[in-house]
């Protein structure tokens, strides 16, 4: 491929556009997606009490995503329009987070390796079963590649170091409180690495998918009844 007389090969374009996007959602501020023993909890640093990373799709699935807000968020429009339309042509059971993830994937693919600049996002897309074992949660990255993560996943700034913290202290037996707990810890040490700042409940951004609702599984958790949770 040619620029401006210079010649850049396929690979490099490519690898340039991974590189660009991962900077961006490096900057972004983590979130945690993880079941526990009654659903799935969303927690997320994000100080905004109006700019949603984390939503509500359809009756037992949630979203959930870290980086550029209006390019995250243009998809979470489209999720919902594509999850009401097949509800509505087929059954509300049609409607699953794998298929909802294939075709963010789609999307995603497609914007990484026509459009000018690729997407600085990373976006969960979580499905709660009547049991742990029946919940889904799926990773999407900037280039559309997509990941079925059992059991837990992190985004954003120190997404590995969460990882790791989440791989030798989490269980899925774990309740809502202690789960909370736990990512309240490990997103405060990531806020303390990255920025001298210790987290604060106000600053957090949490939901649950709750396993125990008939139909629309989604609530989310702020003031009295999240500090309640996290122990005062």
């Amino acid at each position: 491929m040619t620029f401006g007389g210079m010649y850049v090969s396929p690979e490099q374009l490519m690898k340039d556009r991974a590189d660009y996007a991962r900077q961006g959602i490096a900057r972004g501020r983590p979130i945690i997606v993880a079941s526990y023993s009654g659903g799935i909890v969303f927690v997320g640093e994000n100080p905004s009490r109006t700019l949603h990373k984390i939503s509500e799709i359809y009756d037992r699935i949630g979203f959930a995503a870290v980086g550029k807000y209006n390019e995250f968020e243009n998809l979470r429009v489209a999720g919902i329009r594509y999850a009401d339309l097949r509800g509505f042509s087929y059954h509300r059971t049609d409607v699953t987070a794998r298929g909802l993830a294939n075709a963010y994937a789609q999307t995603l693919g497609t914007v990484f390796t026509q459009e000018a600049k690729p997407y600085e996002i990373e976006i969960a897309v979580a499905q709660v079963g009547s049991s742990a074992d029946e919940d889904h949660i799926f990773r999407l990255t900037y280039d559309g590649s997509v990941s079925d993560k059992p059991g837990y996943v992190a985004m954003g700034r120190g997404g590995e170091a969460l990882s790791e913290g989440l791989a030798a202290r989490w269980s899925a037996s774990m309740s809502l409180p202690e789960v909370l707990s736990l990512c309240m810890e490990l997103l405060s040490d990531a806020s303390k690495a990255a920025a001298g700042e210790t987290l604060a409940p106000n600053q957090l951004e949490v939901a649950i998918l709750d396993r125990h609702l008939p139909r629309r599984t989604f609530r989310r958790l702020d003031g009295d009844q999240l500090e309640t949770l996290l122990g005062g």
